[in-house]
């Protein structure tokens, strides 16, 4: 019987392999054998792979190697000796590759849509549109954004230059895999700086389409690395390495804790952005229906694996039962099935494990006595098999139950009331996180003033939806540094200052 993990060694499953071509649903199963290093598709020194499941099916769609301590070794001299040569490119070579990769990535997006349906289980026809094409056009912006590293500011003798602060470790998630991997690559290729990235075990294929696109292209030996592994076996020595000058990681808060410590014995950089918990403030005299739809459908997107979701509603006493009946209403509007059915709203989550932990946090909150309004911990009607759960809502919740004070990840919202916006704010503030934010109010001036009393990292005003072009970061445990925009550029420099007199 393969491992909790899914690990085989290579003879254990290429014999499989030889006797299944395909899994059991009679779909072809994926398989890389090979590390992308120093330019180049590398055997790896590991014996063992890692099978990816399709959460949809429950059966293997992919294979990928498990690099070891050598693998990442490797990657890592690769990256600190293409550093002084890709560092001293002009940015205008840099954004011809920026440039390059994106137009191949375009060319690329239903690959890229299908690795991410099929290994996430984000509905297909929603996955270009969530996924895919923003991160392609949030890579290009980056093309421009290198120039920032041109800008000298002069005051008094003083010449302030930017530098790239060098060998960068990129660790990703498994939830929005595409564009966190974008996020982060894009602003370091941009600064001048060299990776090695390390995608999340479940979902890994689309990195290795994005490592065939900088192939193509022929970015230079080095710049661009891509190990695959389980993070706690590899991750140490990603962050801990001497030749690893920063550390950029989205993830759990429990994760950003040990990957700091694995950094700080050389202090490196490290860039966090971790768990949430987020409010959404509605007042009194603001629109309800339109606001308590924002703030359901916002949950729900992505079956509710996504860290800046506003998954605790603050709502006023006098319209609180009004609210919990149209957030019912929205969510029960849902699709929950098959990611490749066009009438599908909600695919599963990424996997059973993630599924487990959200059912017993349901089971958890009914313990606690908050209410359940619709959903819960069953699969939901005509589903068999699968990562599947119904959207969620609790209410009559308050701000010292679990579900209101830890991250669920999934498609579960918490509605809490209050008597004044005084005490909303309070509510909001009172968590270990601060990533997100939102507020509704009768007017955007009223909003504005509310929205600056949360400790958040962002905060959507009136219905606003998330952007690349603003920057991205989190409060509290939280995490620290921002991503996106010229402040994402801006984590991967160094600032020098050249004194002439």
């Amino acid at each position: 019987m393969p491992s909790p993990l899914g690990c085989y060694t290579k003879l254990q499953w290429f014999m499989m392999r030889a006797q299944h071509s395909k899994s059991e649903t009679g779909t072809s199963v994926k398989v890389h054998d090979r590390l992308y290093i120093n330019g180049q598709w590398t055997a790896p020194h590991s014996t063992r792979v890692h099978e990816i499941i399709n959460p949809a099916t429950t059966q293997v769609c992919a294979v990928t190697p498990l690099a070891n301590e050598a693998d990442c070794i490797q990657a890592i001299d690769a990256a600190c000796e293409a550093l002084p040569k890709w560092s001293q490119t002009s940015t205008q070579e840099r954004s011809h590759f920026i440039t390059a990769a994106a137009d191949e990535m375009q060319r690329r997006a239903d690959d890229l849509a299908d690795a991410i349906t099929m290994t996430m289980g984000c509905p297909r026809h929603l996955c270009p549109n969530l996924q895919v094409l923003g991160s392609i056009a949030a890579f290009r912006s980056y093309a421009e954004r290198a120039k920032l590293m041109d800008q000298v500011e002069e005051r008094n003798g003083i010449h302030i230059l930017k530098e790239p602060v060098g060998v960068c470790t990129l660790i990703n998630p498994w939830n929005y895999p595409l564009s966190i991997l974008v996020g982060k690559t894009a602003p370091a290729l941009a600064a001048g700086c060299t990776v090695i990235v390390k995608p999340a075990e479940q979902t890994p294929l689309q990195d290795f389409i994005v490592a065939e696109v900088f192939e193509k292209i022929g970015l230079p030996p080095g710049v661009f690395n891509l190990v695959t592994g389980i993070g706690p076996e590899v991750g140490p020595v990603l962050c801990a390495h001497e030749g690893v000058d920063m550390v950029s990681f989205t993830g759990s808060t429990r994760a950003g804790v040990h990957i700091s410590e694995s950094a700080a014995p050389t202090i490196k950089r490290v860039c966090l952005e971790l768990g949430g918990k987020s409010p959404l403030i509605i007042t009194e005299d603001a629109e309800l229906e339109t606001a308590v739809r924002y703030g359901v459908q916002d949950v729900m997107m992505n079956t509710g694996q996504t860290c800046s979701a506003l998954t605790r509603m603050l709502v006023p006493e006098s319209r609180y039962e009004e609210a919990v009946s149209i957030a019912q209403r929205v969510a029960e509007e849902n699709v929950v099935g098959n990611p490749l059915d066009p009438t599908t709203t909600m695919g599963p989550l990424c996997s059973e494990a993630q599924k487990e932990t959200v059912v017993d946090y349901i089971h958890q909150g009914i313990q606690e006595g908050a209410r359940l309004v619709t959903g819960g911990h069953h699969m939901p009607p005509g589903m068999t098999h699968g990562a599947y759960l119904p959207p969620t809502i609790f209410a009559d919740v308050t701000n010292q139950m679990r579900i209101a004070r830890e991250e669920i990840f999934g498609p579960v919202l918490c509605m809490i009331p209050f008597k004044e916006v005084d005490e909303a704010v309070q509510l909001a503030n009172d968590s270990v996180y601060g990533l997100s934010s939102a507020v509704f109010a009768k007017t955007t001036d009223e909003a504005l003033a509310i929205a600056r009393q949360i400790r958040a990292g962002q905060c959507f005003v009136q219905g606003a939806h998330f952007t690349t072009e603003a920057p991205f970061g989190g409060y509290k445990q939280s995490g620290n540094g921002r991503e996106w925009g010229d402040e994402g550029l801006l984590e991967y420099v160094e600032v020098k200052a050249v004194l002439t007199h």
